[in-house]
């Protein structure tokens, strides 16, 4: 399956750096590149690619706008958003992971791990980078949301709010399965079901409603 990305960068070198970067990968095609925000807007509509870079600061419609009406659509809702950013920690990054991007990349990430990034995001294993995510997360968050209620998390079993912590503090669903003593395909239905109980889009989703729940604290590892 050919992963299909849009480039949004106001910077013509940096769009054209990582075209150059991902045509080199024979599983992944750039179907278009956009200069602002509203262009990655009105181009993902029309394109409907798998995912869009983002960058964070653009003139007119910024990423974190652009990242919330992409993620908002009809049409568009099943793309996934990865934020190009120059700094780890940066209060717009976690806006834009509010506001739905499946997590970010610094400008200067290694070709390599572009390209699977780009992959990852393509098949939902979005939390990138989970020790980054994570500070940033725990930079920027402060609990917003009741721990029942509106956010249906009283409506995960005793197992499943189990996962969901050890996935809110960044594990993957190898290292859950290995503290949990179970088989990696149990956490995966497991992670399936948190997802689809609290209507999320990915992991890095679950990570900041955890965060905005008290769920997850910073500072606490348990």
């Amino acid at each position: 399956m050919t992963v299909r990305v849009l480039i949004a960068d106001d910077q013509q070198l940096v769009r054209a750096g990582f075209a150059m970067i991902l045509s080199n990968a024979p599983d992944i095609k750039v179907v278009a590149e956009a200069t602002n925000g509203q262009e990655a807007v009105t181009l993902t509509a029309s394109l409907a690619p798998d995912v869009v870079l983002m960058d964070i600061q653009m003139p007119g419609l910024d990423g974190v706008e652009a990242t919330r009406r992409i993620v908002a659509g009809a049409e568009t809702s099943h793309t996934r958003v990865l934020i190009l950013t120059t700094f780890d920690l940066d209060e717009y990054v976690y806006g834009a992971l509010r506001a739905g991007a499946s997590g970010f990349l610094l400008k200067d990430v290694p070709p390599e791990q572009l390209i699977a990034a780009v992959r990852m995001a393509q098949h939902g294993d979005a939390l990138l980078a989970p020790s980054i995510t994570r500070r940033l997360i725990e930079e920027f968050t402060q609990p917003r949301l009741p721990a029942s209620g509106t956010t249906h998390l009283d409506q995960l079993s005793p197992r499943e709010a189990e996962v969901f912590r050890l996935l809110a503090r960044g594990l993957s669903n190898q290292e859950i399965a290995q503290q949990l003593i179970v088989g990696e395909n149990t956490v995966k239905t497991h992670v399936a079901r948190i997802l689809t109980k609290l209507s999320l889009r990915d992991r890095v989703q679950a990570v900041v409603l955890a965060y905005e729940a008290g769920i997850v604290t910073p500072g606490r590892t348990n």
